[in-house]
């Protein structure tokens, strides 16, 4: 990891250097993660080359699709069983984060393999959340377009966001929230507002209503 495009590198317990990201992770969820909750477009193709030189795919030409694409899938539902609490028990839920711009060619077949995970296991079973940066002018207005832009990109390509989150310098007026919604297709109580806050540990605070929501759509049920 190059450290002025990524910070600081983190070291998990089983000596895998990964991005800073899982060590906020373990630090907000109390849970200890391994090397392979970190996936890269290295590992997945050497993965790839390893197989076909191992005889694997019987002859077969490697593609992206379906090679590539399904090794993905194939990683994410090992890991999502593999325990990371102190109790050891298998984890209700597996958070994906899939860094980039939709669109960048980098991370295509990582967007073309959820496309095909989401029908693999059911849409109870998967619940996609947007990021999207709400750009503020130099008055002070909220422009929504590039958020629209984005969606349709993102739609384009066979994924349709069940909430966006919108991350902004400033919170996000009503009137911006109720057009997010119209034009991307999304309810205006699953448009949820991340702006910058004074603390860290705040964050969790604004995502509070969507967790909720989100435990409805997949019909998880807590006692917290």
């Amino acid at each position: 990891f190059n450290p002025y495009e990524h910070g600081e590198v983190f070291v998990l317990d089983d000596g895998g250097e990964v991005d800073l990201d899982l060590g906020n992770y373990e630090r907000f969820l109390d849970i200890t993660l391994h090397r392979d909750n970190n996936i890269t477009t290295g590992k997945i193709y050497q993965n790839v080359i390893s197989r076909e030189r191992r005889g694997d795919f019987l002859g077969k030409t490697v593609q992206v699709v379906p090679h590539v694409t399904d090794t993905i899938q194939d990683w994410v539902t090992r890991v999502a069983h593999i325990p990371v609490s102190k109790t050891g028990e298998t984890p209700d839920v597996c958070v994906i984060e899939l860094g980039g711009t939709i669109g960048d060619i980098e991370g295509m077949q990582f967007v073309e393999a959820f496309r095909q995970f989401q029908f693999k296991v059911g849409r109870d079973n998967f619940c996609l959340v947007h990021v999207s940066l709400v750009v503020e002018t130099s008055g002070g207005e909220q422009k929504t377009k590039p958020t629209q832009q984005n969606i349709r990109e993102l739609r384009a390509l066979g994924l349709a966001p069940d909430f966006i989150a919108c991350r902004s310098k400033n919170p996000v007026s009503d009137t911006v929230t109720s057009k997010i919604s119209r034009f991307c297709n999304v309810p205006e109580k699953n448009v949820v507002n991340v702006y910058d806050v004074t603390n860290i540990y705040r964050v969790p605070i604004l995502l509070q209503d969507m967790v909720k929501l989100m435990k409805v759509q997949l019909n998880i049920k807590t006692t917290r």
